[in-house]
Parts: structure tokens; C-alpha cells; sequence
């Protein structure tokens, strides 16, 4: 038990600015077992959110209210997925050759590409998000922030890393997983996720929405890694980052899609 909250420490210090407590004599080589536990930190993540969008949404209008939980969430991200995001824009953008991608998605400034990237992406997350019924809007944050992270983890399963050893930002967790490995990570969220999902009282509209959010994650990912597959042969950080903004926008878009169809 000792180990896997280690574990959990260990990717909730990679994937947030939340303060953990400090992980003793823990082995770098187990850095990368600690991806299992990044669909559990999107719970976690998830769970704020929702949260600063209840308390907000007393004395906020509602389109307001998603705003501040948008900022909230960037802020206790350390905006570390947006920023895979706006320098994968960049680099896919405006490089031409596999080097030149990757040189420029390690460049910090951002560029064109990459500004009118978030600024689409932002704001089709805050249309989506105020467009949801306030019945089903935890879950379906909730859900989103989960489902996207482990959607990042396939990546690390299915794709090399492209980087060099000099490159510090993913690296100690570009270690290939397995199958069940990926698999655990999945089960580890679902655990996370499922109190809320109970205590919400799922109606078929809610399974529906979940169900279509989850597949249109799933293709939006297998789209994007067949792309940087593509274009220079595996992932880096800035995909990862990339791969789980798309996830969760394509799961709010999905889950938004199958409310309206009801």
C-alpha cells in the first residue's frame, strides 16, 4: 500500500501543482509505473473542478461560473496539458520534417498555430460545457478528465518515444507498458470514478452521454496517434499534452451530442 500511494504521489506531482507529500527512498526506474494511477488524478482534477463550479455558480452567472472552473482547472494543471497542446499546434503546424516538428515543439515561445489552437479549443470546451444539463454536469467533468488521461496512458502503451535522453519532461515516463498494464490504469480510474457515478443516480440519459463520450475520446485519440505515428514515428510530452486536450474535448462534444439526440 506503502508503494502504490508512492505511486500516486509520484503522478499526481507530475501532472498537478496540488501539494503531496515527499516520496522517500522511491527508485526512479518505478517512475513510469506511476502512469497507472493518471486516470485516478483526472478523478481527482475532475473532483475540483466540479467543484469550484458549484461554489462559483451560487453567485457567478453560469457561463461565468465554467470560466473560473476553466482558469481553476489551468491553475491546478500548472496549464501543463494546454501548453502540450498549443506547442504540438506549433510544431505540427509549421514544421515540415520529423526534426523539424520536434525542434519546434521544444522551442518555448508559442507561435500562430499554436494561439489560434487553444483559443479554438478553450472555447469549444466552455460551449460545450455550458451547453450540458446541470443534472449530469459533475459527471460528465468528472468523466472527461479521467477518460482523457487514461487515453494519454495508450499512447504511452502504443507508441515509441521520440525524444532524446536530453529531454527531461517526459522521459522518465516513456517506459512501454503492457497491455495489462494499461488495462490496471483503466480499472484504477473506473474505481475512482464510479462513487460519484452511484452516488448521481445515472439515468439512461447519463449512460448514454457517458458511452458517447468515451468513444468519441477513444477515436479522437486513435486519430492522434496514428497521426504523430505518422509524422515522426511515436509521441513526446507535448503529445501526451495534445492527445489528453483532444480527449477531453472530444468526450464533452460526444457526451454533449448523445444528451441532444434524447
Amino acid at each position: 500500500m506503502t508503494r502504490q500511494l508512492a505511486l500516486f504521489f509520484t503522478a499526481a506531482q507530475f501532472l498537478t501543482r496540488l501539494p503531496t507529500p515527499v516520496v522517500r527512498d522511491f527508485e526512479s526506474s518505478s517512475l513510469s509505473q506511476s502512469v497507472r494511477y493518471f486516470p485516478l488524478v483526472g478523478v481527482l482534477v475532475g473532483l475540483i473542478n466540479v467543484g469550484v463550479w458549484w461554489v462559483s455558480n451560487r453567485w457567478l452567472p453560469a457561463s461565468v461560473s465554467i470560466g473560473v472552473m476553466l482558469a481553476a482547472s489551468a491553475a491546478v494543471t500548472g496549464a501543463l496539458h494546454e501548453d502540450g497542446f498549443a506547442d504540438a499546434c506549433d510544431g505540427f503546424g509549421g514544421g515540415t520534417t520529423p526534426d523539424r516538428v520536434l525542434a519546434i515543439m521544444k522551442d518555448s515561445r508559442i507561435g500562430a498555430y499554436g494561439a489560434i489552437g487553444v483559443f479554438f479549443m478553450l472555447g469549444l470546451k466552455w460551449t460545450a460545457l455550458a451547453a450540458l444539463p446541470l443534472t449530469l454536469f459533475p459527471l460528465i467533468v468528472v468523466a472527461a478528465h479521467a477518460m482523457s488521461r487514461w487515453c494519454a496512458v495508450a499512447l504511452i502503451w502504443r507508441l515509441a518515444y521520440v525524444r532524446g535522453d536530453d529531454d527531461a519532461k517526459s522521459r522518465p515516463f516513456a517506459g512501454r507498458l503492457g497491455g495489462p498494464e494499461w488495462i490496471l490504469s483503466g480499472l484504477i480510474g473506473i474505481a475512482g470514478f464510479a462513487p460519484l457515478a452511484a452516488a448521481s443516480g445515472t439515468a439512461a440519459s447519463g449512460a448514454a452521454a457517458l458511452g458517447a463520450g468515451a468513444a468519441a475520446a477513444v477515436l479522437a485519440t486513435l486519430l492522434a496517434g496514428g497521426y504523430f505515428r505518422r509524422r515522426i514515428g511515436g509521441y513526446t510530452g507535448d503529445c501526451l499534452g495534445a492527445a489528453q486536450q483532444l480527449a477531453e474535448l472530444a468526450f464533452l462534444l460526444g457526451g454533449l451530442a448523445a444528451i441532444q439526440r434524447r
